[in-house]
């Protein structure tokens, strides 16, 4: 059974916070279920506003780790603005609506149920046509059929953490996944191709799409994706984007918009409950346990949080040694709470963006390869320094690792 969370087990500090999106955390919801009894019903009885029924489509860009061996932050995020930029105008001239904010490399967009699920497909391979044709980099995509729970500009339930993962983790570059409960929804006499790949993550059977009718119209709303930059940001970005080979004004802006810093990427472990809904709730109950401690501790270790979202935190610094205590100290902090998680620390230029509803975004290599680390390769209760980190700290009960991460080594310090 879940444990039970009261208002009273957060500091007053968590509450002054204004905003109903708290980096992410739809806090308001969680304070009415602080409030409950937290039965089952009561869960339900919440979720019931916040349930929708569509496709959940999402994306992630395939070869980044090998590419920052060749490229600098700028130029990796101009090249990842292209396919962004195509999946957003598909999406939204077939009815699609974007989900959260898409600072880093992957893109989510959810449509109703209403929209037949041949036009869907057609507009996922028109995308891939496009990507293919115009960009620099490859994405792999992933759909699936169901319900969700929309809260604070985000989706929530097993079903989208599954189908986050299968597009992370398991679709390459190039390819189309889809669901069975999408596949389910085409016509009888459809003309799509789809080969069975088998089943993975609690989706049931997957599907590979290769072939089918495309979308025969590229129309321009003028809406730009949902993105943290200022106007005048992207008007260099997409400068950019047109003079990939050009170092210098890749240089300029190099030094006009990133700043060094150290990155703490913190995963926590999912929290077990008797039902989906309850879990649900007590998973974004420890997101907001996260971001308690975050604030109980950053000060000292003069470190500023990026963002708690689902189960990941993600905090900056100015010293690698201030992160590492900081690190230590949240590790065991959450371990004391009865919480595994494993953390991953690198450091070198990012991006840091102000959001226009409250809270920060970040997009870096550090970001990327605390991930790799720590997600990706790390095992739970672990921490995990790169070696710029580990050459600038005391760090000696670390033992040394490498890991292979996309045809990438990772060398790497686990203790």
């Amino acid at each position: 059974m879940a444990v039970k969370f009261a208002r009273t087990h957060y500091s007053p500090a968590l509450f002054d916070l204004a905003q109903d999106i708290v980096g992410g955390l739809p806090l308001r919801l969680l304070e009415r279920w602080w409030e409950s009894e937290q039965t089952e019903a009561d869960a339900l009885r919440l979720l019931a506003a916040c349930r929708v029924t569509g496709f959940n489509v999402v994306s992630d860009a395939a070869g980044l780790t090998r590419m920052t061996a060749e490229r600098g932050l700028m130029e990796i995020l101009a090249i990842i603005d292209q396919p962004k930029a195509i999946v957003h105008e598909l999406g939204l001239s077939i009815g699609g609506e974007s989900v959260g904010i898409w600072a880093a490399d992957n893109t989510q967009m959810f449509y109703p149920e209403a929209v037949p699920a041949e036009r869907l497909l057609a507009a996922l391979l028109t995308v891939q046509d496009l990507v293919t044709r115009r960009c620099a980099i490859k994405i792999g995509l992933a759909a699936h059929f169901g319900e969700f729970y929309s809260a604070s500009g985000g989706l929530y339930g097993d079903a989208s953490d599954a189908i986050e993962e299968l597009a992370e983790d398991h679709v390459a570059g190039g390819e189309i996944v889809v669901s069975q409960a999408v596949a389910g929804r085409l016509p009888p006499a459809h003309d799509f191709t789809l080969i069975a790949i088998g089943e993975t993550n609690g989706l049931g059977p997957l599907w590979r799409l290769v072939d089918g009718p495309r979308l025969s119209l590229e129309t321009s709303s003028g809406r730009r994706y949902p993105i943290p930059y200022s106007d005048a940001f992207h008007a260099d970005l997409t400068r950019l984007a047109a003079r990939l080979g050009d170092r210098e004004l890749a240089r300029e802006m190099t030094a006009k918009y990133t700043r060094h810093e150290v990155v703490v990427l913190v995963e926590r472990h999912a929290q077990d409950a008797d039902s989906r809904a309850v879990a649900l709730f007590a998973n974004l109950s420890l997101s907001a346990k996260m971001k308690d401690a975050g604030l109980r501790h950053l000060a000292a270790a003069r470190g500023v949080e990026v963002k708690v979202t689902g189960p990941l935190g993600i905090y900056t610094f100015d010293e690698p040694a201030r992160a590492l205590a900081f690190a230590r100290t949240f590790r065991s902090e959450l371990a004391d709470g009865g919480i595994d998680c494993r953390i991953g620390v690198d450091q070198g230029p990012v991006l840091v963006f102000d959001l226009a509803g409250g809270g920060k975004d970040i997009a870096g290599m550090p970001v990327n390869i605390a991930s790799k680390m720590a997600q990706d390769c790390g095992e739970w209760g672990k921490l995990y320094l790169s070696d710029r980190v580990h050459a600038c700290v005391d760090a000696d009960d670390l033992r040394e690792r490498r890991f292979y991460v996309s045809g990438v080594e990772l060398r790497a310090f686990e203790g």
